[in-house]
């Protein structure tokens, strides 16, 4: 497939003024602008989707909450955590034949997970009834990566949050993606923390991602 593609990595950005800039990008794109895709890590944020009920916000504490336009209910965002927002037209893709729908999106993202999870010899998989990425841990079912888009004008926004090797006693304050009792999990859990950075895990996020989908140019900025 001979649709271009544009990499960048933006290092820790704030959640809010990434999440304006995708808005932009999305209502600003015209049919001969490349998708794109943004990887970040977050300073500690939670984020309510769209149809997010506040009751799933279990205690207050000092880290900001963010009301976005992803779809999903809320979830939380920091440092160790590897974030990908995918900023594809869907639409373009349709008229060049390679039709995915939404629902495509949502799998070959989970796909690029468990792929790259599989690379670290951790077995994950999907649930067909809440997207995103799960492990079993000795009998006990832990979510390691949250899934959530936004669709406008036929183009895709928002994406995956990972977890690395970070922080988790925030996800507590939380019923996670709206699952009370759901616990969490990351990377470092499984293998050696000297292999647990973002910066070593997030090429090989993007290279099975984009055979995913089947793109065959990319270009990557550090921007």
């Amino acid at each position: 497939m001979n649709i271009p593609l544009i990499v960048r990595q933006l290092g820790t950005q704030d959640y809010q003024e990434v999440w304006h800039n995708m808005q932009a990008f999305t209502d600003e794109r015209t049919a001969d602008t490349p998708d794109e895709i943004w990887l970040v890590q977050h300073p500690a944020v939670f984020t309510q989707g769209q149809a997010g009920k506040p009751e799933h916000l279990l205690q207050a504490s000092n880290i900001p909450v963010v009301q976005s336009d992803r779809g999903g209910q809320i979830t939380y965002h920091g440092l160790g955590q590897q974030v990908m927002y995918v900023l594809i037209d869907i639409k373009r893709h349709k008229a060049q034949g390679h039709d995915i729908s939404v629902r495509d999106l949502v799998t070959a993202l989970e796909q690029s997970v468990v792929k790259t999870l599989a690379d670290y010899h951790v077995t994950a998989y999907p649930k067909p009834d809440a997207p995103g990425v799960y492990v079993d841990c000795q009998g006990i079912e832990k979510k390691i990566c949250s899934l959530g888009l936004r669709i406008r004008k036929g183009c895709s926004f928002h994406g995956l949050a990972l977890n690395i090797q970070m922080d988790l006693q925030p996800f507590h304050y939380i019923n996670p993606c709206g699952y009370a009792g759901l616990e969490m999990c990351q990377l470092a859990d499984f293998v050696d923390p000297v292999e647990a950075e973002c910066e070593k895990v997030a090429p090989k996020l993007v290279a099975h991602f984009t055979a995913i989908l089947g793109y065959n140019t990319q270009q990557i900025f550090n921007n």
